[in-house]
């Protein structure tokens, strides 16, 4: 039976609480089904909303307070509809609903469950749309009451859905207040509380310090799928996270923190290699993992090798490097996909160049497996299926951001050393990052690398003075077009070419530049043209008189 807004208005006004529960059952039924509502409903809707609030500041039965609450997540859709639900009365009195009131954590008596639920699910749509609501949250410190029940996360009291929204609502506010997400991180020490959670979420055990694994599978080799629910509650712990370490890794970290954040890395270590129903649900919780593990102090990142080599595991010069493997196959998944490479790609690209940066078996790993021994000399550098090659293309993507990633993590790779990058890029390729560094002229940017050798191929060996440093490949002998010319006609020639630079450069067509004292490229003006070349030319002439006279 369709019910309009003043019939159902009228039956709130009444006051009873039956003829009320009926008529917001219908309306709820209807909304659910199809939510719109007529132009010129938007006083009547903030009206119902003000009643349905009335309501719940009066003991009623479950079911009807099920129903107010329904009624307020339908209209709490619609931001025309926030106003009666925006305020600070209105907060206090969801808040009180959803059990997280100040002292109301833990309750003598058996909560509802669904009243809980139902009330959390208002919170979430309401400080998702209203800055007047999230300023409200902060004021009665909602999130305070979110922390207590968070330490609840072992009770058996409370079901999948209350703590699935605890979280997040958890999230929404602490991802639009930066207040809230400094009060969580630091009063109410956040990273412990939530690296609790993920840890009672995932079940997990110790098998040492920094050890972890999945409690009733100590020593498997493969682990089985999370399930739908533990995903869902993992994922947004990792969203939370991320929020309230997001400056942890451009500030310093004491002893104790580092251990925390060490706790926490070895947990995520287990979410980069655990996996979900559904490729695209394990994807999406191993790209929440790599943005979090992206935020942690570098020095932290050690726990991604730490764990002991077991059988079926991969070793690398002794170290397990199971962890590494699974990032670098998530990061070519990524860059295959093309889409989105700044918010997608860039996260695993930026984590993988740091542990590359202070670990040296990282480094030799990752190495092994992006810049294997160079055998094919014949194809430029970006040319290929393999992930050299894909990365190289990335050295030249109209992306800035990009495409200074892609060459930061093949310049680490090299261990910064200017003729091994070149060596594998060309220097076309290369020019953009030497440049930036100041690196034109060679050399090596200052690093702590060890000083293993860069063993060449019998290919490359044999090819080495044939291939052309700026394509980094064989190419063909040119023709020489300056053959069979006099020194006069060469001269000619050439400063045809600088007077050709020079009007260009003074028409602001092109900007000469040259390399500084620095290494980096500085503008070369018009006059420093005819400088350069008489210079050249000058030498070229005494050369030529002096063979003479010898």
């Amino acid at each position: 039976m369709k019910m309009d807004l003043n019939a159902i208005i009228e039956k709130m006004e009444t006051g009873d609480q039956d003829a009320a529960l009926t008529a917001l059952q219908t309306f709820n039924k209807e909304k659910s089904q199809c939510f719109s509502f007529t132009h010129g409903e938007e006083e009547d809707r903030e009206h119902l909303g003000e009643l349905v609030l009335g309501f719940l500041e009066r003991d009623l039965q479950p079911s009807c307070q099920l129903a107010c609450l329904e009624t307020i997540r339908i209209l709490s859709r619609d931001k025309k509809s926030l106003a009666p639900f925006a305020t600070r009365h209105a907060m206090q009195i969801l808040i009180r609903h959803a059990g997280l009131g100040q002292g109301e954590g833990i309750t003598p008596e058996i909560p509802d469950l669904e009243v809980i639920v139902e009330a959390l699910k208002c919170l979430c749509n309401i400080v998702f749309n209203s800055e007047a609501a999230q300023e409200a949250g902060a004021e009665l410190q909602l999130i305070v009451g979110l922390a207590e029940r968070l330490k609840q996360c072992r009770e058996p009291q409370w079901n999948h859905d209350v703590r699935f929204f605890d979280l997040r609502l958890t999230f929404l506010i602490t991802a639009l207040r930066v207040d809230v997400r400094a009060q969580l991180a630091r009063e109410l020490r956040g990273v412990s509380l939530l690296s609790e959670a993920l840890d009672a979420t995932l079940s997990l055990c110790w098998p040492d310090t920094y050890e972890v694994a999945r409690a009733g599978f100590d020593g498997c080799s493969e682990l089985p799928p999370l399930g739908r629910q533990e995903t869902e509650r993992a994922m947004e712990i990792l969203k939370i996270l991320f929020n309230v370490t997001f400056d942890s890794n451009r500030r310093g970290v004491d002893e104790e923190e580092a251990a925390t954040y060490r706790h926490l890395g070895a947990i995520l270590r287990h979410c980069i290699m655990s996996t979900s129903e559904g490729e695209e649900r394990t994807e999406e919780m191993h790209s929440h993992t790599v943005n979090l593990l992206g935020n942690l102090p570098l020095p932290c990142l050690d726990v991604l090798l730490m764990p002991k080599v077991q059988q079926g595991s991969i070793e690398y010069m002794g170290v397990n490097m199971d962890a590494v493997k699974v990032l670098l196959e998530f990061m070519e998944k990524r860059l295959d996909r093309g889409n989105k490479l700044k918010e997608t790609l860039l996260p695993s690209l930026n984590l993988l160049t740091e542990s590359a940066r202070i670990h040296r078996e990282t480094r030799k790993f990752l190495r092994m497996k992006v810049l294997p021994p160079l055998r094919d000399v014949k194809n430029r550098p970006e040319v290929g299926n393999a992930l050299r090659n894909k990365l190289v293309r990335l050295m030249t993507h109209i992306d800035t951001d990009v495409k200074h990633c892609a060459a930061e993590f093949l310049f680490v790779l090299c261990k910064e050393s200017v003729s091994r990058f070149i060596k594998y890029t060309g220097y076309g390729n290369a020019a953009g990052l030497l440049a930036a560094r100041g690196l034109m002229r060679g050399g090596r940017d200052p690093g702590h690398y060890s000083e293993d050798e860069d063993s060449d191929t019998e290919e490359y060996r044999e090819a080495k003075p044939h291939i052309n440093p700026v394509t980094g490949r064989v190419e063909e002998e040119q023709p020489n077009p300056m053959e069979g010319m006099t020194e006069e006609q060469k001269e000619y020639e050439a400063m045809k070419l600088v007077n050709m630079f020079d009007k260009l450069s003074r028409e602001q067509v092109i900007q000469p530049m040259k390399i500084g004292a620095d290494g980096k490229m500085t503008s070369l003006e018009p006059h420093e043209f005819h400088y350069l070349a008489s210079q050249q030319f000058g030498e070229s002439n005494n050369s030529d008189s002096d063979s003479d006279t010898n």
